[in-house]
């Protein structure tokens, strides 16, 4: 039987958030089945279906491999530990099962496209010339991960030909987005638009479109646009089955030569050779998981 594709989010409180999720998902069952693929998704945390309602779905068919792609955009702890870990546990609660982890989805020139094609829904292409954007990503503690949105903002400002592409976050990472937007206008934009790196609604994005709009009331001088998230598409769709092929057939490489939990890296000293455990799911079965042991991006099962 040929390898099935199993989805990994990480969930979100918001009922929108879910939504899109599910429509993404049915989008990328059709792609699939259309190919003789089965498919399946579910959540680390917070929204249902649980990781175990997905893998037990295909395991149901007969598949005992998976192909598991998360659907993050940065290798930060849910990609490089938290989901690895729990499908770690499946292999533990199925045995005889296993599966080979594909990248995060980023960076990537789909998701630099969808960007631009998010931000020319605020300002003309032949305008970009005088926009500044501020690129926002989720945050995180791993440096690594931070460092990863930086890259996009760059790879972003020399395709596209903006006036100039900060970097802020949300969260856990500075600056935040007040911040950013002091940025570009201590640099002289008189227009911006802020990007949220986001694949799909939540608390996050949502936060990020409140304080763009706050801090806008304070620079009245200054045109600001809020760009909408990347969202369920058919490029998003190209991207994750692409990474699914690349989990069964390619050259697998996560970013490790940065990474805090393979290289001591100063001020993350604690982060080294840490265990991995899955996050507890309220729909688990068995509540909190016990499983150890550092999966971090390159787990067969």
């Amino acid at each position: 039987m040929t390898e099935p594709l199993l989805v990994v989010g990480h969930g979100t409180v918001d009922e929108r958030g879910v939504a899109q999720f599910h429509a993404f998902l049915e989008r990328l069952k059709a792609r699939m089945s259309a190919a003789g693929v089965d498919s399946s998704g579910g959540f680390i945390e917070l929204s249902a279906p649980a990781v175990t309602e997905a893998w037990t779905e295909l395991t149901d068919k007969g598949h005992r491999r998976m192909a598991a792609v998360p659907l993050v955009l940065v290798a930060a702890g849910h990609g490089k530990g938290d989901i690895p870990a729990a499908l770690e546990r499946e292999v533990r609660r199925h045995p005889g099962t296993s599966f080979v982890f594909g990248r995060p989805l980023g960076p990537h020139p789909i998701l630099l496209e969808l960007l631009a094609e998010r931000i020319a829904e605020q300002v003309p292409r032949d305008e970009w010339a005088d926009t500044a954007v501020v690129l926002v990503g989720r945050g995180s503690t791993d440096p690594d991960a931070n460092a990863e949105v930086c890259k996009v903002s760059r790879l972003l400002q020399e395709t596209c030909g903006f006036e100039t592409v900060e970097t802020a976050f949300i969260s856990l990472a500075s600056p935040d987005v007040p911040g950013g937007l002091d940025r570009a206008r201590k640099l002289g934009a008189k227009r911006v638009v802020v990007a949220p790196y986001f694949l799909f609604d939540g608390v996050l994005p949502q936060r990020v479109v409140t304080q763009a709009r706050e801090w806008a009331q304070t620079a009245p001088e200054l045109q600001l646009h809020v760009a909408g998230y990347l969202g369920d598409c058919d490029a998003l769709v190209d991207l994750v089955v692409e990474r699914y092929h690349e989990a069964l057939h390619g050259d697998i490489r996560m970013n490790c030569d940065t990474c805090a939990y393979r290289v001591l890296l100063p001020g993350f000293e604690d982060k080294l050779g840490a265990p991995q455990t899955p996050h507890h799911h309220p729909d688990d079965p068995t509540g909190h998981g016990h499983a150890h042991g550092h999966a971090h991006g390159h787990s067969n099962g």
